[in-house]
């Protein structure tokens, strides 16, 4: 019988040297160095509290919490105080009072690197910073054509790739946001049904600070012959992160986690993906390794990972699927 943790799975990538981190555009940290830039920052979340924030199958720790991702917020922390500073003193240039825009963060990645949990921490931790107490997040997932429309357009075989995703809708949603209009809605998806369900929006008003998770965010919008040329998604960010790891441990978490779901969520009669339920192990294994492979290995060799070095900040994960490596992009 053959189970998900005996697939085959690459070495994790070799530290980069201090002669390849001169020529980069990033510089290079292992996860102990980034870790100590926390300084004396307490660390504002219990046991309890964080897995209400792990993903389905996620293994992520506190001491993972503290090392990483407190010291990321941390940094951000101190670039939105910055630009909030910036809108005073234009405010003060002009003469005139100018409303705080949201500062917005992008979180970009492959399916099952585990961009949700990720985002779900940083909205916590940077909640609880004193100057922007008010943190959203929304995942473009909302931004999916709905089934309907992909199964008119023969698409469905094609979900999370940049052609399913209803751009236009997104960047208008994006430029109001950052406009500071008020009470601006984004689509809900549901993971159980495989779709946007009707009538339910997300109500975004003013934040201080705006998450928005997707695959494909980092990307540069291509306009279709006769289409006019309109901004990219990243165009609104401020700062933008890549969840990144092997090829091979990504394959190995997707089918883990389908594993996971055929005997859990899958269940119910009512779940899109119900039909697999009764897969044996090695039906089930063999149908991941093929969604996998016909769908997400090539969005993400064609459109995810081609994106990763327009972020401001890589997180490099090893087998374990703990963060190992911290790219920050130099100034």
């Amino acid at each position: 019988m053959t189970k998900a943790s005996e697939l085959p799975s690459k070495a994790d990538a070799k530290p980069v040297t201090n002669a390849e981190d001169a020529a980069s555009p990033y510089r290079h940290f292992t996860a102990a160095e980034w870790g100590k830039l926390r300084k004396d920052t307490p660390l504002p979340l219990s046991e309890a509290e964080l897995e209400e924030l792990r993903g389905f199958g996620e293994r992520v720790s506190l001491d993972e919490v503290s090392e990483i991702y407190l010291p990321l917020s941390r940094l951000i922390n101190l670039y939105v105080r910055e630009t909030q500073e910036l809108y005073r003193v234009t405010s003060d240039f002009l003469g005139r009072s100018q409303d705080k825009v949201p500062y917005i963060i992008g979180i970009a990645g492959s399916v099952a690197v585990g961009k949700s949990t990720s985002a779900r921490i940083m909205r916590t931790l940077l909640a609880r910073w004193p100057n922007h107490p008010k943190v959203d997040l929304i995942t473009t997932d909302g931004f999916l054509y709905p089934n309907r429309v992909l199964e008119e357009r023969n698409l469905m075989g094609r979900k999370g790739f940049p052609e399913s995703f209803d751009a236009r809708r997104l960047i208008q949603f994006l430029s109001d946001v950052k406009a500071g209009v008020r009470n601006v809605e984004a689509p809900v998806y549901s993971h159980f049904t495989y779709d946007i369900l009707p009538g339910e929006m997300i109500i975004v008003d003013q934040p201080d600070i705006l998450i928005v998770e997707g695959l494909n965010v980092l990307q540069p919008w291509k306009p279709a012959e006769g289409e006019a040329p309109q901004p990219f998604v990243s165009d609104f960010f401020d700062f933008s992160i890549y969840l990144d790891a092997d090829e091979a441990s990504i394959r190995r978490w997707y089918i883990e986690r389908f594993l996971s779901l055929r005997s859990t969520s899958f269940k119910d009669p009512d779940a899109f993906f119900h039909r697999f339920a009764k897969l044996s192990d090695e039906e089930a294994v063999a149908t991941a390794d093929g969604i996998w492979t016909s769908i997400n290995l090539a969005n993400l060799n064609k459109n995810i990972l081609p994106t990763r070095q327009r972020a401001q900040a890589i997180l490099k994960k090893g087998e374990d699927h703990r963060i190992r490596d911290v790219m920050l992009r130099k100034l």
